[in-house]
């Protein structure tokens, strides 16, 4: 199956979101006004309810691209729009299929009555794939996975490993993520905000078995519409920690081009192997105070 990358609303009035727990992958990275957006990506699994889902920036389809994802947004800003068009990315914008209204039988987007606008847009991966059908775009992919992942548990037992219980990312001033590894589980419990986030469809805590943390150049665009929009640095060799099973080890994070799949390396250049299960990939601002204990 091809991966879907739907843009999820990371906005503390659009949590808890919908069916994040079914993804295999989701990446964060950071967006105008001290905030984050999420790109939450599915693949082979029918997430009935998905959202709320919001505009697409340019950066987050620099991934999109290395997962051969299908791109579901609600909207784009105007270099996201350029690149889309520059890249013939295989994009859904719900722009052209929100009805504004509660769902109904035939609904593809639609906006839930129990929060506000613009906070309130979902789809689901069924109305997705009716769409890419309709658009003729392919949704099976032989394309191989940004991560190499590995049939034995893995532990990092390496000397440079470091122990990793909790893990802090202040993107901002204004918005903190906290990781808790559950020994029992070996799993890690998302926080955001200071509180734990939890899945709307299923209630049950956000958790993740691999933690990628990337750290790349953001500023400001100064494109002449004063909104603050982030242009955020993917392409390079640039620093991160692979983290999993209480344990982190410094990598590098290795991207030629926008279109190119990231290589994950030691720091003996080696590419690392992950764990079986779903991974968060923090993408952070370089200078962003990370904290591992």
């Amino acid at each position: 199956d091809r991966p879907i990358a739907f843009m999820i609303d990371n906005n503390k009035n659009a949590q808890p979101q919908a069916s994040i727990n079914s993804t295999y992958m989701v990446y964060e990275i950071i967006v105008e006004g001290g905030e984050t957006r999420l790109m939450a990506l599915f693949k082979g699994k029918d997430a009935d309810q998905v959202g709320p889902i919001r505009s697409s920036r340019h950066y987050f389809l620099d991934y999109a691209m290395e997962n051969d994802a299908i791109y579901a947004h609600l909207g784009m800003s105007p270099q996201a729009g350029e690149a889309i068009q520059k890249y013939g990315i295989n994009n859904i914008n719900g722009q052209a299929y929100d009805t504004g209204k509660a769902r109904t039988g035939s609904s593809l987007y639609w906006r839930a009555t129990h929060k506000k606008a613009p906070h309130n847009a979902y789809t689901n991966t069924a109305s997705i794939l009716k769409i890419a059908k309709d658009k003729g775009y392919k949704t099976t992919s032989n394309q191989k996975s940004v991560l190499n992942y590995s049939s034995e548990e893995i532990n990092l037992e390496k000397e440079n490993a470091i122990v990793a219980n909790t893990i802090t990312i202040p993107y901002t001033s204004s918005h903190k993520v906290k990781y808790e590894y559950n020994e029992k589980t070996k799993r890690y419990t998302r926080y955001s905000k200071g509180k734990v986030m939890s899945d709307e469809m299923s209630k049950e805590n956000i958790t993740t078995k691999n933690i990628i943390i990337t750290f790349a150049e953001n500023y400001t665009l100064d494109d002449g519409e004063n909104k603050g929009r982030q242009d955020v640095v993917t392409v390079g060799n640039l620093d991160g920690y692979y983290i999993t099973n209480g344990k982190a080890i410094k990598i590098k994070c290795n991207k030629s081009d926008r279109k190119s799949q990231t290589k994950y390396v030691d720091l003996d250049g080696n590419e690392i192997n992950v764990n079986d299960g779903n991974t968060w990939v923090n993408v952070c601002p370089i200078d962003s105070n990370v904290v591992i204990e």
